[in-house]
């Protein structure tokens, strides 16, 4: 190259901030340079000196390191381009012209996906809480007839005068520390266990009254109203995990109250002017019910510093339990509510300006690490996410939307109801098992039968769920039976493929291994659950995924995950650590 003559340079610098809440990652630095000489490395006056290069490569690498002082500018490093080179200026702008013209076709298809790109967190001043979901302790069958199916609804009683307790025995909590919601710099990290077999649910806990006391809730997106078993004194209560809650006088919700209020008027009832107390019932899909009364009492968060948030919180004192509902609470103390009726938890902390009214949960397949669920939308990844809009029903808020077609491999199932163009279909972390309606039920079990061809025959002997098969010898884990079996798709928004929102469940997310060693259908006939024409999608095909319940938008989320570990979603994929 003469000396008199130097390429036209271009350079492209690319600074990644590190996250405000932890500034020790240190930031991160990309940069390349293009030139227009063909193969030619680029080359800057006075920059002849061999021992330079390493330099060069380490401007490639990520600097987890806080921020330094930049040096003193001298010559600038350079990058071999050989295997980045565009050319001439033209062939720049013809690649640069192609990326933009793809960024827009993406855009006009998948739009919802850039909205998610452009969230920002820097106006957002509401928190979010992780929950961690606890397993079990203890291993039961679960027999036919007790399948957690638990699509609430509440149910206004007569006023019921309940004496209660004006003493709650001490417990100390470490690093309690009650503190405004506004003051809140960190979110609560609090882990989900459970499983689908044999327990049959998944959990969390939560600390209540003052002082705090531990108790265990089944999560339950189906439910409104969160409850506790109560000594007030108890008419039915199983043993639960933990002692009962023992409310004060002045802990019991007035009927003039407006949550009270709100629950009467959504079940048609008439205000009581004498009454001193609010009550309700709960009654489940699976005829079991929960009677108690309204308490207010102080809820305590974890959050991720180590200290604890009050706040208060309105839930049931349930003293009367009937039913299947009673093999539950063997191993848990009440039901923790989630769907986005007024009463439930995430709507509670949202009318106190502490969240947006956003609920998530993450349900691991492994029993050890259980999951995780969250309030708020800190945890909400900006991308990755299929979103599909909610059905407004305003006499049961549920978490619910349509669907365009279901399919069993390559076969298309029936969707039932009135229009057998559209399915509804129900996220219900409540239940733990899916349920079809019964015309898609009956064509699943016609098409189930090839697996006869692969050696595997019922076996009407095993009480643990209506259809099950068994092998020469016991079934160990899914994964060697799982090449006989189909994955189950719903399409949402277009029967079109390509274009459609799908949600698919491969076979571990329907069958289950009972103890006899036998692999058997987690899906079951739902003729006789709610309207007999809805799907209903339990724990069973919700795990090994994020799913994100948002009330504030009207839309529910998913992506695959692992569910170990929440994380902060604040950028690109390409510009995170």
């Amino acid at each position: 190259m003469d000396s008199d003559h130097q390429p036209q340079l271009k350079g492209v610098v690319i600074i990644t901030l590190p996250p405000s809440d932890n500034p020790s990652l240190g930031k991160t630095i990309t940069a390349f340079t293009l030139t227009d000489d063909g193969d030619q490395y680029p080359t800057l006056p006075h920059q002849t000196h061999q021992e330079e290069q390493p330099q060069l490569i380490q401007t490639q690498q990520e600097y987890h390191h806080p921020i330094q002082p930049l040096p003193p500018q001298g010559p600038q490093n350079h990058f071999p381009l050989s295997r980045f080179n565009l050319g001439t200026p033209r062939k720049l702008r013809a690649f640069v012209g192609i990326t933009l013209f793809v960024f827009l076709v993406y855009g006009s298809v998948f739009s919802s996906t850039l909205q998610e790109l452009k969230g920002s967190d820097d106006d957002r001043e509401t928190k979010s809480f992780i929950f961690p979901l606890y397993h079990k302790s203890g291993i039961r069958e679960i027999p036919q007839n007790d399948l957690q199916q638990k699509l609430g609804r509440l149910i206004y009683k007569e006023n019921l005068v309940v004496p209660v307790d004006d003493v709650i025995v001490s417990h100390k909590i470490s690093k309690l520390a009650s503190s405004d919601a506004a003051a809140i710099d960190s979110s609560a990290i609090l882990p989900v266990r459970g499983n689908v077999f044999p327990d049959g649910l998944y959990f969390t806990s939560v600390l209540v009254g003052s002082p705090p006391r531990q108790y265990y809730l089944d999560i339950d997106t189906g439910s409104d109203l969160a409850w506790i078993q109560c000594d007030a004194p108890c008419t039915s209560c199983a043993k639960g995990a933990n002692s009962l809650y023992k409310p004060r006088r002045g802990h019991i919700v007035h009927p003039k109250d407006s949550l009270c209020m709100e629950i009467q008027r959504n079940h048609k009832a008439e205000y009581c002017e004498a009454c001193e107390q609010c009550d309700y019932e709960i009654e489940y899909a699976d005829h079991s019910s929960s009677i108690g009364v309204l308490a207010k009492d102080e809820l305590h968060l974890m959050i991720a510093n180590g200290s604890l948030i009050n706040m208060k919180f309105i839930f049931g004192c349930a003293y009367d339990q009937q039913g299947l509902l009673l093999n539950t609470l063997a191993k848990t103390d009440g039901i923790l509510g989630l769907s986005g009726a007024k009463a439930s938890l995430p709507s509670q902390l949202a009318t106190q300006g502490i969240i947006n009214n956003v609920v998530g949960h993450c349900l691991a397949t492994d029993i050890v690490d259980g999951g995780y669920m969250f309030l708020g939308d800190d945890f909400v990844p900006r991308w990755g996410m299929a979103w599909v809009p909610m059905l407004d029903n305003p006499s049961m808020e549920i978490y619910q939307t349509a669907m365009v077609k279901l399919s069993y491999g390559n076969s298309p199932l029936s969707l039932g109801g009135q229009d057998s163009r559209l399915g509804r279909i129900v996220f219900d972390s409540g239940s733990s098992y899916t349920y079809l309606p019964e015309g898609a039920y009956s064509e699943l079990i016609a098409s189930l039968k090839e697996v006869s061809r692969a050696g595997l025959l019922q076996d009407v002997s095993d009480p643990i769920l209506p259809i099950c098969w068994r092998a020469e010898s016991p079934i160990r884990s899914i994964v060697d039976i799982k090449p006989f079996f189909k994955t189950l798709t719903i399409q949402f928004g277009s029967k079109w493929w390509i274009i459609s929102t799908k949600f698919q469940i491969p076979p571990e997310g329907y069958l289950v291994i009972s103890d006899h060693g036998n692999v058997c259908l987690g899906i079951l006939n739902g003729s006789k659950v709610h309207d007999g024409s809805t799907i209903i999608l339990g724990d069973i095909s919700l795990h090994a995924r994020l799913v994100v319940y948002d009330n504030g938008n009207k839309r529910i989320g998913w992506a695959s995950s692992d569910c170990v570990n929440p994380k902060r979603h604040k950028s690109l994929p390409f510009f995170e650590e």
